[in-house]
């Protein structure tokens, strides 16, 4: 299944998460969590799931292979790989990607003077012949080959025109039109779209795509831009996470031509009417998806970000309040049910039994094996017994920490005990069970109770890392609500982030440190570093 061969009604979207979004600093994914996010990706109905940059490291080379054999199914997505226009680079995306049934490799090439001259130092003559002969190269290992000329929005539009028809000539199927750094307004990529279309012989025999970068919050208004000049596959990310700035979020794109439909529908060709969706996506799997993909990154998404944001759906105003009980539509133009988000939100407590919590579970769409759903009741008990009510954000949190616990095994947090005071020195004292079984205990000081806590964990440990972001996050409102944590590590050049809930945000801090430590530990084990663990 070439998506060439695919009918052009509609948008294809194409995901980047696990490779664009994996670039944000301190959002690297362990092989299991890329291959979770690519499990849920593919639920969630994407065309295209760009899984990683094989040639990077042997562990995305991996991450990239796993996924072509567990999800790129002959009924599942379009499995692709990123390469640079090198012999090395694409043969790596291509014994990657043997397994999937639909393989794609994504190759690209700088193609701006400023690319050419500060970065690839090559001329225009050099790079026209390595488009065309790295395009056929992947041609003749796959049938489905994306070509993107970086930086083309600051690209002479003259070269830019004969790069792409050379790419074509080579077999390309798919043509992206990036803008790398984020550059463009909507009126511009508007005139970018329709001059390339308009000067490149054959473009109409290829899928026109679009990437666009968020470093002037222009993303997505340039991603709809396009689309409505005959951009028919568009790549963005879960949450807009990304280089820099980030990339065109997935949601907001879905949901701006599901909610506006009727104002796209002309662009493909339809009445203005027709209820037809403009995407395969399944908008009621967004928010389950939004939420694992902060989750695992450890990326807080902002209160306030438009579709996913905890505020998204909230009124506070009293004005707005009266307009939605009188009639939602008055302050809301989608329903949250339509992304997934319960509008019910209270509905367990510490009487309700396994077969409810069982079942409000599935209603959320968590699907759990018969040990973790009861470390997950275990869990819940004991938050039930600290709260008056069980939201439905506090199961999804506790869900989320017992799968990150299972992710990152390594060391295991037995006990957390603190005093602190005006007058008291903040004392933590710390039990921790290490990878081979031993049971380790030290008590340690600090400026403050959470700075006790992770002094006592380092020196068990033994782990070398700085503490470089702290962030805490409330679940639900009240004040018995679930505070989320999130840290990140650094080590060396590397960053390692960590998350976990609970009532007690020092606990919380406790369990978040030790998971970011976690993934340090398998880091280092994947680079045959010893961690040296304290006797």
């Amino acid at each position: 299944m070439s998506i060439a061969s695919q009918a052009t009604d509609r948008v294809i979207i194409f995901d980047t998460t696990l490779r664009d979004g994996e670039q944000s600093p301190g959002a690297t994914l362990n092989a299991e969590e890329k291959l979770a996010i690519a499990h849920q990706l593919a639920l969630l109905g994407v065309d295209v799931i760009e899984a990683g940059f094989a040639v990077s490291s042997p562990g995305d080379f991996q991450a990239v292979k796993t996924i072509a054999e567990q999800v790129g199914k002959a009924e599942g997505p379009i499995i692709c790989s990123l390469a640079r226009a090198t012999r090395k680079d694409i043969q790596a995306a291509a014994e990657a990607l043997k397994p999937a049934a639909h393989p794609r490799i994504h190759t690209m090439i700088s193609t701006s003077d400023i690319h050419l001259q500060y970065q690839l130092k090559k001329s225009r003559n050099e790079v026209l012949a390595i488009a065309q002969e790295m395009v056929a190269y992947a041609k003749s290992f796959v049938d489905d080959v994306e070509f993107s000329p970086m930086d083309a929005s600051r690209t002479d539009p003259e070269f830019l025109y004969q790069v792409l028809e050379t790419a074509i000539a080579a077999g390309a199927t798919t043509i992206n039109i990036p803008d790398t750094v984020g550059y463009c307004t909507p009126k511009e990529i508007g005139i970018l779209i329709q001059g390339i279309r308009e000067n490149v012989p054959h473009i109409d025999r290829v899928i026109l795509s679009i990437h666009t970068q968020n470093d002037l919050g222009l993303a997505t208004a340039n991603a709809l831009a396009a689309i409505e000049h005959g951009v028919r596959q568009v790549e963005c990310t879960i949450n807009g996470i990304g280089e820099r700035a980030g990339n065109a979020a997935l949601e907001e794109i879905v949901m701006a031509l599901q909610v506006r439909k009727h104002y796209f529908n002309p662009y493909f060709g339809r009445s203005v009417n027709s209820d037809a969706p403009l995407t395969n996506i399944k908008t009621q799997k967004i928010y389950k998806t939004s939420t694992l993909v902060s989750q695992l990154t450890g990326m807080l998404i902002q209160p306030n970000k438009a579709i996913v944001g905890a505020n998204a759906f909230a009124h506070e105003s009293g004005i707005h309040q009266d307009g939605i009980i009188k009639h939602r539509q008055t302050y809301e133009i989608m329903e949250a049910a339509s992304i997934g988000l319960p509008e019910n939100r209270i509905v367990l407590g510490k009487h309700s039994g396994r077969n409810a919590f069982r079942t409000r579970l599935k209603e959320l769409g968590f699907e759990l094996s018969e040990a973790d759903l009861n470390k997950a009741f275990n869990r819940f008990k004991e938050v039930a017994d600290k709260k008056k009510e069980i939201s439905d954000w506090d199961i999804e949190a506790l869900v989320r920490d017992e799968t990150q616990n299972q992710v990152e095994s390594g060391f295991q947090l037995e006990h957390v005990q603190v005093i602190c005071g005006d007058c008291t020195c903040p004392t933590a004292t710390i039990t921790v069970v290490t990878p081979d079984g031993k049971i380790l205990t030290d008590a340690s000081v600090g400026t403050g109770p959470v700075d006790a806590v992770y002094q006592a964990i380092n020196h068990l440990v033994q782990i070398p890392n700085q503490l470089i972001e702290f962030s805490v996050q409330s679940v639900t409102g009240g004040i018995d609500a679930l505070g989320t944590v999130t840290i990140r590590l650094a080590y060396q050049d590397r960053i390692f982030s960590g998350q976990a809930s609970d009532t007690d945000i020092v606990v919380a801090a406790a369990y978040a440190h030790l998971n970011a430590l976690n993934r340090l530990y398998r880091y280092l084990q994947t680079q045959k570093i010893p961690a040296q663990v304290s006797e």
